[in-house]
């Protein structure tokens, strides 16, 4: 989209074979704040003739360049290089994350500090790709190496800029790998701010590229090129299957990391104050934009009218506004299309006649009405069969679901078709274990939920995704295996 750029917006240029561009064809975006609809920045729209290019000078870096073959010493420096200078720059990072996505300042300081880490974790596990030999007959030699899959587009959301921007390039880089990143078109500002500190670090020429654009070309050129080795996206589940589709031209290697409709279970023996703020914050936090979001309430009957009170009466708490002002709990979401999509599910669950105990609208007063704030909402007397039930809202809606028993809840926490994140809230410990193996979910939780760690592997089952981050298991999926096999006989074979 075209824009006449202010003087006082800042203009921001894409990473392209190390030097700083616009899109070729002149295109640009408007970068607004969520939360006051104002013009923020401007960004490059990068069409595919630009993913292209990136792409080739990704492909010669690996290729010809000399990354590949940059010691994993030398590797690790760069990634702890690159993680000191987003905490030299972690205030700026953070509020430049706010005033793009939206979320509360606490939240971004915490996500610019996790990114950092990332970085750090696979400068540190960039020395730790290990082979591995073989018993082998006599007078030759087996071993298997690891090496780096090649070229790898990178695509991530606008939920979590900057932090998905490191959980992608982190491993990509620690392994030997290249790679093209291409942020939402929405929340690209962190992103490229991050493409800046790379370049400023000493990444080489193409072995990072970072280019703003739309899944409708720029996306889907990086999906289907033949010169990407791999492909990482994290989105929505039918988003995914289309990229999926695009990567089979030629065989790409996938990470998919998709959506989900994530149970949280809570039987009546847990501490029912924990449980209750624990129960709000897993559907809550970051304005319940997040893939692993508690969005289904499994509440066992005995307790769920007095629970479901107990969350009400918190609500007041949860204060809207820019996520820079001061307490502010819950910021605006992301843009006012998808504000409209979260507010027709809550349509649906009322036409369908859940009972809406709380929010469903927009809050009054005038520091909201240019944003896009949404009320945080609570559907009770939900019924497994509901849309708000089985389908990701990605928003600030929580379904509340009861259940009898052990069994019962096992069974509604495994209807679904996505299986990322489950939490289960019980002082009984063998119960909890026990009901957390029976669930059909990647990440799972007891007496908590959403904390993740850079150490442990991120993904999830059926249509949530394939593969996963993170963790050793984040490594592992940007490189290749390869059989060597030594004869240490000199003698003819003798088959003929």
């Amino acid at each position: 989209m075209k824009t006449s750029v202010k003087s006082s917006v800042k203009t921001y240029e894409m990473l392209i074979n190390g030097k700083f561009v616009k899109a070729r064809n002149g295109g640009v975006r408007d970068i607004l704040d969520p939360a006051s609809g104002e013009l923020l920045a401007v960004v490059p729209e990068a069409g595919r003739a630009d993913v292209k290019l990136a792409v080739e000078a990704a492909r010669k870096a690996f290729d010809e360049g000399p990354w590949r073959k940059t010691t994993a010493q030398d590797r690790g420096k760069l990634l702890f290089k690159i993680g000191d200078l987003i905490r030299a720059n972690a205030k700026a990072l953070a509020e430049l994350e706010v005033r793009n996505m939206g979320k509360p300042l606490a939240e971004a300081e915490y996500d610019v500090a996790d990114a950092a880490n990332c970085f750090e974790f696979y400068g540190g596990l960039a020395t730790k790709i290990h082979g591995e030999t073989m018993s082998v007959p006599a007078n030759s030699m087996s071993f298997v190496v690891r090496e780096p899959i090649g070229v790898c587009g990178q695509i991530i959301p606008w939920n979590y800029p900057l932090l998905m921007s490191a959980w992608k390039i982190a491993p990509a880089l620690a392994s030997g790998c290249t790679v093209v990143l291409k942020p939402s078109e929405l929340t690209p500002l962190t992103a490229l701010f991050l493409a800046r500190l790379m370049h400023e670090a000493g990444a080489p020429a193409g072995v990072v590229n970072v280019v703003s654009g739309p899944g409708a070309g720029a996306g889907e050129e990086l999906a289907e090129s033949p010169l990407v080795d791999k492909l990482a996206f994290t989105g929505g589940t039918a988003t995914g299957r289309k990229i999926a589709l695009a990567a089979v031209g030629n065989l790409k290697k996938l990470t998919l990391e998709l959506g989900g409709k994530n149970p949280n279970i809570v039987f009546a023996d847990a501490d029912f104050d924990s449980a209750v703020d624990g129960a709000l914050f897993a559907a809550f936090a970051n304005q319940g934009e997040v893939c692993s979001a508690g969005s289904r309430l499994l509440v066992e009957k005995s307790i769920k009218k007095r629970f479901v009170a107990a969350m009400l009466a918190k609500i007041p708490r949860i204060k809207l506004g820019h996520g820079l002002g001061a307490g502010v709990k819950m910021g605006p979401l992301v843009s006012a299309a998808h504000r409209d999509k979260v507010e027709a599910m809550i349509k649906a669950g009322v036409h369908e006649g859940a009972k809406l105990v709380c929010g469903g609208g927009r809050p009054k007063g005038a520091e909201f009405a240019k944003g896009f704030f949404l009320e945080p909402t609570i559907f009770d007397e939900v019924k497994p069969t509901m849309r708000i039930a089985r389908e990701e809202i990605f928003g600030p809606v929580l379904s509340v679901l009861e259940f009898k028993d052990e069994a019962e809840a096992i069974r509604l926490a495994n209807d679904t078709e996505y299986g990322l994140a489950a939490g289960v809230w019980t002082l009984n410990v063998n119960k909890g274990i026990r009901v957390l193996k029976e669930l059909r979910a990647g990440i799972t939780w007891l007496n908590t939920y959403h904390p993740t760690f850079n150490e442990m592997p991120w993904g999830g089952y059926k249509q949530s995704g394939n593969g996963r981050e993170l963790g050793l298991y984040g490594i592992q999926a940007y490189l290749e295996t390869k059989q060597i096999n030594i004869n240490l006989d000199e003698a003819p074979l003798g088959w003929y």
